[in-house]
């Protein structure tokens, strides 16, 4: 598999760092999950299904779990013999929690000229909101993302997902796997840190180039396309269809297939930039088209057309749509003890090394014997370190 002789040493919690490490593992990366004695919070959260959270399942599929505990020195020293033989370390304390441990950059360093260290926390290791407690929420409402968000009439609205975690957890594979490349050719690893809020900054994306050009904050424009028009949700016959055509040329195609070819030379709608000064009144116009049938007669008609759309669907008809299931992004995971898993697919489709699932999410310690006698712990050691609560 690609990233296939590359240790990760986990020592995240929670999503932002499991995600990333998950992402790891599902492209071959040994990765050992290292949790203080009481676990990972998520254990317990979410859906509890025959004993073994959902949430956790899903975000710690391909690893192995070390039970440690690093209040004790001799579980800082396990942890300093892991780094020296791992590729990758991954952490998401606030800054500055690693250090305090004894783990500095320079100890690192030592410990492993090679390795690749990377740190995800709330707003970056600099600057004044170096050390506030930080969550998804609080990164969407800081970021601007949130901001943008909802009907120019409603208050600010949070993305329904943890965006800012997921984003960040991106961010970091992506840097860890260069980083690796890097270390690979040339022998030194080195620090890469991702933040919540930057991450979502940069997404951003025309918001923020629109503002850069113009200095104008933009309102927000709910389900319509800031730039674009028509271009959103509409009513049909018996439900709602999201149609997204970006440009003029999208846009005659609309309105052939709804039988409105006189629109494209229209002066009101003949390009992009009057149809969204005009937007109330073109949206009026395709949606009452489209309210003369069904979703399924227009998803189908617009599609032939060569018109982007589709039906808005809730979470049970993702999981039970054809193209979804043929795309394989349902998983069945067989856990010891719990039975058949469903859990997400893989969104990386890789022709030749593809990901999968070679391990199920582990139980907590599960593998702590393993990998310590990797180590070189004897039996006795390891009973030792287990009756001091170390293990």
């Amino acid at each position: 598999m690609p990233l296939s002789g590359v240790r990760v040493l986990d020592l995240t919690r929670v999503l932002s760092g499991p995600f990333c490490t998950a992402l790891l593992g599902d492209l071959g990366a040994d990765v050992i999950k290292v949790e203080a004695p009481e676990g990972d919070s998520i254990r317990g959260q979410g859906a509890i299904k025959d004993g073994l959270s959902g949430y956790f399942a899903q975000f710690n599929r391909n690893k192995r779990s070390v039970r440690l505990d690093l209040r004790k020195p001799e579980g800082r020293e396990i942890l300093a013999k892991l780094i020296a033989q791992s590729d990758v370390l991954v952490e998401n304390f606030r800054p500055g929690v690693l250090d305090r441990m004894g783990f500095t950059t320079a100890r690192l360093k030592e410990l492993r000229p090679s390795l690749v260290s990377c740190a995800i926390n709330g707003f970056g290791s600099t600057g004044p909101y170096r050390d506030r407690p930080a969550f998804d929420f609080i990164a969407q409402a800081l970021s601007g993302f949130m901001s943008v968000n909802g009907r120019d009439d409603d208050p600010p609205l949070r993305s329904g997902l943890p965006i800012s975690d997921l984003i960040a957890g991106l961010y970091a594979a992506l840097s860890i796997t260069a980083s690796v490349l890097r270390a690979r050719a040339t022998g030194r690893g080195q620090s890469t840190e991702v933040s919540l809020t930057n991450g979502l900054v940069s997404m951003l994306s025309y918001i923020a180039t629109n503002y850069f050009a113009s200095g104008v904050v933009p309102p927000r424009s709910g389900n319509d396309h800031p730039i674009a028009a028509p271009y959103g949700l509409f009513p049909t016959r018996d439900g709602e269809i999201a149609i997204a055509p970006p440009d003029d040329v999208f846009f005659g195609r609309l309105v052939d297939a709804l039988g409105m070819p006189e629109l494209k030379t229209d002066a009101l709608y003949a390009t992009q930039h009057v149809r969204v000064a005009n937007r109330a009144r073109i949206n009026a116009l395709v949606g009452g088209k489209l309210a003369a049938n069904s979703t399924a007669f227009w998803v189908e008609t617009l599609n032939a057309a060569g018109v982007p759309c589709g039906p808005v669907n809730t979470v049970e008809q993702v999981f039970q749509d054809p193209q979804i299931l043929a795309q394989e992004m349902v998983l069945e995971v067989e856990h010891p003890g719990h039975g058949s898993v469903r859990m997400l697919g893989f969104p990386m489709k890789l022709s030749e090394t593809p990901c999968r699932v070679r391990l199920p999410a582990p139980g907590l310690g599960e593998h702590s014997d393993a990998v310590l006698t990797e180590l070189g712990y004897t039996e006795d050691a390891r009973a030792s370190l287990r009756a001091a609560g170390v293990i």
